[in-house]
């Protein structure tokens, strides 16, 4: 099948669960230097995505045209979690934009974040459209379709013409042919792509090296993205989750998406990760990237502890008693 063990736990010393998965380092010169399993198996990107669905929106300003703060315009590229600082800015956004939240097809629902959901039912509050994690990229597209004249009620359409500045702006990342390009259908009701591993991590080394992209409105577009990214990582995901913890770390951009795909690009060694967790866990992408970067010798030590922070080796009860642990088996 292609797919390799990543991360094993043990409680007590007995093997207890095993990701696998897949991942695919690329350099530069588009060249695959790290590979654990099979990297060209087809990956839906989920979230992971963001990023490059946000290009047509900057490539179109935007941001600037209805004057959003770098906040704001980065909830484009976020998969938020729901804390006020979130909803604030998304509201702002239809303000300005001169939307409304019903626009927005994501389904009504609750924050992610324990914090915003129980201060919403101890507060009797209904479930909202921003409250999705997604409503950054549906505003996003909205804005868009409303400044080029598009139907607003179809925005979400893969036959929507925003919808297919889209797809293109995807293609001309991964450098993978846009009638390639597999469709599905997210969790938001939202276009999602799927293509080989490797194709990933090429977008991911042209999102952290913008130098590489040919076209004059893209690579603005991108370099702004990356920017408000790594300004912003709390409006990207937030505290205590790993995209925040990332891009953090101004030589870091990176998103995550559904069922355990990930992609990262590092600007000074111009290289990029793209990887897939094949049971969709989330959990252990920070001691699968924390790895990574230990294995490539990566310098910023700080950003691989906020990472082993989020996913310690040790394994603890609910008495905070260790238990077992978990540990990375896969190398380079």
């Amino acid at each position: 099948m292609g797919f390799e063990r990543l991360v094993e736990e043990y409680r007590g010393g007995v093997l207890e669960n095993v990701h696998m998965g897949l991942v695919c380092g690329m350099d530069e010169n588009g060249r695959i230097v790290y590979s654990v399993g099979d990297e060209q198996h087809m990956t839906f990107l989920r979230s992971a995505a963001k990023p490059f669905q946000a290009i047509p929106v900057f490539k179109n300003g935007i941001d600037d045209k209805f004057k959003l703060s770098p906040k704001e315009a980065a909830l484009f590229a976020a998969s938020h979690r729901g804390e006020k600082y979130h909803i604030e800015a998304l509201e702002a956004i239809l303000e300005k934009t001169g939307l409304k939240e019903e626009d927005i097809l994501c389904c009504p629902t609750y924050p992610l974040n324990e914090a915003p959901r129980a201060a919403c039912n101890w507060e009797h509050l209904e479930k909202r459209r921003l409250y999705h994690n997604c409503s950054g990229k549906h505003s996003g597209y909205l804005a868009l379709s409303k400044d080029l004249g598009y139907d607003l009620e179809t925005y979400w359409s893969i036959d929507h013409p925003a919808q297919q500045l889209s797809l293109e702006a995807m293609a001309e990342m991964a450098d993978y042919p846009k009638e390639d390009i597999r469709i599905g259908v997210d969790g938001c009701g939202f276009p999602v792509y799927a293509m080989p591993l490797q194709n990933i991590a090429r977008a991911y080394l042209k999102l952290a090296c913008p130098d590489l992209i040919e076209d004059a409105g893209t690579r603005a577009a991108v370099t702004k993205i990356a920017g408000y990214m790594n300004a912003n990582p709390e409006m990207i995901a937030s505290h205590d989750f790993i995209c925040t913890a990332l891009l953090t770390d101004p030589n870091i951009v990176a998103k995550g998406g559904a069922k355990g795909v990930y992609g990262f690009g590092l600007k000074k060694e111009r290289m990029s990760f793209a990887l897939k967790v094949l049971d969709g866990s989330e959990l252990v992408w920070p001691i699968i990237v924390a790895s990574i970067l230990e294995q490539i010798g990566y310098d910023n030590r700080d950003t691989i502890d906020r990472l082993y922070a989020l996913a310690p080796k040790e394994i603890k009860n609910d008495n905070h008693i260790v238990v077992g642990e978990r540990k990375t088996v896969f190398h380079f």
